[in-house]
Parts: structure tokens; C-alpha cells; sequence
């Protein structure tokens, strides 16, 4: 019982290293070689989740070290935030920072008055497809997709 029971009580310190960081750490950099940002927006997630978890445990450490169950509760959570099944960090930032958070709204003042407008309304991700749309296309075939759903809009 004495090298189980030392496995036990130290579970946290043997599987958190590579749930919090080495999972993670592989994952960002698979993320940072996909044309997708979704993946992206999980793992940036993610490190500012840690790191607010990592600065609360060196606020808080007299108090944690009162709280046995904090490490267990930290590798729960960490787990939540990291597998894939779940996509904590990303439910969080679609539900908690990206509502209550606003960074701004950034919009490229190069853009006509028309044009702008239309994508302050939109999404960040959203946003960036359109933008990259108006680089290979041209303002031009931007304005015809906003007349074509101008006309499309008053038909309904």
C-alpha cells in the first residue's frame, strides 16, 4: 500500500505537468500550422485561462495550502478546459469573455464609409473571412455581395 498510496496522494503532481502543459503545449503549436482559428481561439483560450489560474495560486498560496482538495480541483479543471471532448477554454471564451469583454472594434479606416459599417456589425471571426474576401476580390465584388443581399433583404 505505501508505493499505491504514495501514487495516490501524489496524483496530481504526476499527470497534471502533462495535462496542463505538455498537452497543451503540443496542441498550440498543431494549432498554429491549421489554416483554421478556431483551434487557435481554444489554446490562446487556454493560456489565459492558466495563467489566471496560475496567478490565483500564487496570490492565494497561504489559503490553498489549507484547501487539500485545490490541486485535484485545478487537474479537473484543467481536464475540462483541454480535451478535445469538451472544449472548455472555448466555451468559455464564447460564453464569458467574448459577452462581457468588448477589446474593440477595430475596422480598417481604408475601407468606404458603406463597407465599415457593415463590418462592425459582424463577428471578429466572421470579420476576418470578409476581409480576406475584399483582398483577393477587391472592394468592388464586396459592394455587389452587399447589394445582392440588399435586394435579397427587401424582397422578404
Amino acid at each position: 500500500m505505501g508505493f499505491l498510496g504514495a501514487i495516490a496522494r501524489n496524483f496530481d503532481a504526476f499527470l497534471g505537468p502533462g495535462i496542463m502543459l505538455l498537452y497543451p503545449l503540443y496542441a498550440s503549436i498543431r494549432a498554429i500550422e491549421t489554416p483554421s482559428s478556431l483551434d487557435d481561439q481554444q489554446w490562446l483560450t487556454y493560456w489565459v485561462l492558466y495563467s489566471l489560474i496560475t496567478l490565483f495560486e500564487l496570490s492565494c498560496y497561504k489559503f490553498l495550502a489549507w484547501f487539500p482538495l485545490w490541486p485535484y480541483m485545478k487537474l479537473v479543471f484543467c481536464l475540462w478546459l483541454v480535451l478535445p471532448i469538451f472544449n472548455g477554454a472555448a466555451y468559455i471564451y464564447e460564453n464569458y469573455v467574448r459577452v462581457y469583454v468588448k477589446i474593440g472594434n477595430y475596422v480598417d479606416p481604408n475601407y468606404p464609409e458603406e463597407q465599415r459599417r457593415v463590418l462592425q456589425m459582424m463577428s471578429l471571426d466572421a470579420r476576418k473571412s470578409v476581409e480576406r474576401y475584399i483582398e483577393r476580390n477587391g472592394p468592388e465584388a464586396f459592394d455587389r455581395v452587399l447589394k445582392s443581399a440588399e435586394k435579397e433583404a427587401r424582397r422578404n
